[in-house]
C-alpha cells in the first residue's frame, strides 16, 4: 500500500463498487416493485374477470375447487391470493398462500377486499396475501433475467471503472514519479533536471515549478563557478604584483626606491579595496549591513559624490553637472551608503566617457518618490548587456574594464546597497546614446 497508483486504483475501484451498488440494488427494487405491480393488477383483473365469468355460467361457486387443481391455472395465477363467498368462507386460495399454514381467516372481512359483482350483485371478495401479509410470489422469469442482466452489467461497469482508474492513477501518478527521479539526482548534484509538462493542472504547474527551481539552481551554481573563478583572478593579480616585487628586492634586482614602494602599496590599497567590496556584499546579501538612518537632501547627496570625483573628471577634461532645484522632499537613507552608491556610478561613467564628455547629475520627485539620476555621453551598453550590467564581476568589455582598473563589483555593490535602502536602481541606454541610470527612493522613508 505504498504505492500512490495502487491507493488510488483502490479508491476508484470502491468509490465505484459503492456507486453501482447502490444504483443496483435501488434499481432492483423499484423495478421488482414496479414490475410485481404491475403483474398483480395485470392477473388480479383477468382472474377475477374469470371467476365472475364463472360464477355467471355455474350460478354458484360449487366446483370452483377444481381451478385450483389445474396446472395451468396455477400457473397463471401463482402469486398470493384469497377468495371468499358472501358468508366469508374461503372458496379458493393460490398456491402460495400455504406459506401461511396459521393464515387467520378470520381477518378477512369483505368490506376490506374486491368484491366480485355478477350482474349487478356481490357473489365474492378477492384478497391479496402479498399486500396484506408481505407474501411475494417467486420472481417471473423476465424479472429473474432482468437480474441477471443488471448484476452482470454491474460486474462490467466496476471493471471498466477499475480499467480506467489504472490508467488515470498512472497518468496522475506519471509526473511525480518523474519529479522523484528528478529531486533525487539534483539531490545528487545534478542540478540540469527538466521534468515534460504533461497537463495545465496542478501537476503541470508543480512540474513548472521544478523545472525553475532546477534551471535557477544550475544557474546560481555557474555563477557561483564564475564568482570564484573570477576573485580569484582579481586576488591573484595584486598578490602576483607585490609577491613578484617583494622577492625582487629581497633578491637585489629592485633598487628599494620610491617607485617601487609605490606599486606594491597601490597594488595592496587594489586587493584591500576588493576585499572590502567582497565584504560590504556578503554583509548586505546576509541583511547584517549596518545602516545610520538620516534624512537628507537628495541634492546634498549628489554634490558630495560629485565632489568626491571633481578631481579625477577634470583630469580626463570630462564636465560634471548638477540639475536640481532646492525645494525637494527629504531622503531617509544612510547617507555615507547612499554616497558610495553615486560614487561607484560616476566613476563607471568617468571610465567609459571619452575626453571632452559630460556627465549630468539630476534629482526630481515622481509620483511621491525622488529619483536621482546620473547620465553620461559614453558610447552606451549594448542591449544583450543590461540584463547583467548588475551582476558581480561581469564585464561587457573584460579587457577595457580591467586596464581601467574596474573589480567588477562597483554596480553590484550599489544595487544591493539601493534595495538594503528599500529603493530601486535601473539603467537605460542606447548605443551610441550613453547611458543612465536612475536611482529612485521613498520620500521620507515611506
Amino acid at each position: 500500500m505504498r504505492s500512490l497508483t495502487v491507493k488510488l486504483v483502490l479508491a476508484f475501484a470502491l468509490v465505484s463498487l459503492v456507486g453501482i451498488a447502490l444504483v443496483v440494488v435501488m434499481t432492483a427494487r423499484f423495478t421488482g416493485n414496479q414490475f410485481r405491480e404491475f403483474f398483480e393488477n395485470q392477473n388480479r383483473e383477468s382472474l377475477i374477470a374469470e371467476l365472475e365469468d364463472y360464477y355467471q355460467q355455474n350460478g354458484t361457486w360449487q366446483g370452483i375447487e377444481r381451478l385450483a387443481n389445474e396446472v395451468i391455472f396455477n400457473q397463471r395465477y401463482n402469486w398470493g391470493y384469497v377468495i371468499l363467498d358472501t358468508r366469508d368462507r374461503v372458496i379458493l386460495h393460490s398456491p402460495l398462500a400455504v406459506r401461511l399454514p396459521n393464515l387467520p381467516w378470520r381477518v378477512l372481512r369483505s368490506e376490506d377486499g374486491v368484491p366480485l359483482i355478477v350482474d349487478g350483485k356481490v357473489v365474492g371478495t378477492y384478497f391479496s396475501l402479498e399486500t396484506r401479509f408481505d407474501l411475494r410470489p417467486p420472481l417471473p422469469t423476465q424479472l429473474t433475467r432482468f437480474y441477471n442482466t443488471l448484476v452482470i452489467a454491474s460486474i462490467g461497469a466496476v471493471l471498466v471503472s477499475v480499467f480506467l482508474g489504472i490508467l488515470l492513477a498512472r497518468s496522475l501518478t506519471r509526473t511525480l514519479r518523474e519529479l522523484t527521479v528528478a529531486t533525487q539526482k539534483v539531490a545528487k548534484g545534478d542540478l540540469e533536471q527538466q521534468v515534460p509538462i504533461r497537463s495545465n493542472d496542478e501537476l503541470g504547474e508543480l512540474a513548472v515549478s521544478f523545472n525553475q527551481m532546477s534551471a535557477d539552481l544550475a544557474q546560481s551554481r555557474d555563477l557561483r563557478r564564475q564568482m570564484t573563478a573570477d576573485i580569484a583572478h582579481e586576488l591573484r593579480t595584486p598578490l602576483t604584483v607585490i609577491l613578484g616585487h617583494t622577492e625582487a628586492l629581497s633578491e637585489g634586482e629592485l633598487p628599494p626606491d620610491e617607485e617601487t614602494f609605490a606599486i606594491i602599496h597601490d597594488e595592496t590599497k587594489r586587493l584591500n579595496r576588493l576585499v572590502e567590496d567582497l565584504r560590504t556584499l556578503s554583509l548586505s546579501d546576509a541583511g547584517e549591513l549596518h545602516l545610520n538612518w538620516n534624512k537628507v537632501s537628495p541634492r546634498d547627496l549628489l554634490e558630495h559624490s560629485a565632489a568626491a570625483k571633481k578631481n579625477e573628471a577634470k583630469s580626463k577634461n570630462i564636465g560634471m553637472r548638477i540639475e536640481t532645484v532646492e525645494t525637494l522632499p527629504l531622503v531617509n537613507v544612510d547617507p555615507d551608503r547612499m554616497t558610495q552608491v553615486l560614487v561607484n556610478i560616476i566613476d563607471n561613467s568617468l571610465r567609459y566617457t571619452p575626453e571632452g564628455g559630460m556627465i549630468r547629475m539630476s534629482a526630481q520627485e515622481l509620483r511621491g518618490k525622488i529619483s536621482l539620476e546620473i547620465e553620461d555621453t559614453g558610447p552606451g551598453i549594448p542591449a544583450e548587456e543590461i540584463d547583467h550590467l548588475f551582476e558581480r564581476f561581469y564585464r561587457g568589455d573584460k579587457s577595457r574594464q580591467r586596464e581601467a582598473g574596474g573589480s567588477g563589483l562597483g554596480l553590484a555593490i550599489a544595487k544591493s546597497l539601493v534595495e538594503s535602502q528599500n529603493g530601486q536602481i535601473t539603467v537605460e541606454s542606447l548605443p551610441g546614446q550613453g547611458a543612465k541610470f536612475v536611482i529612485t527612493l521613498p520620500v521620507d522613508g515611506d
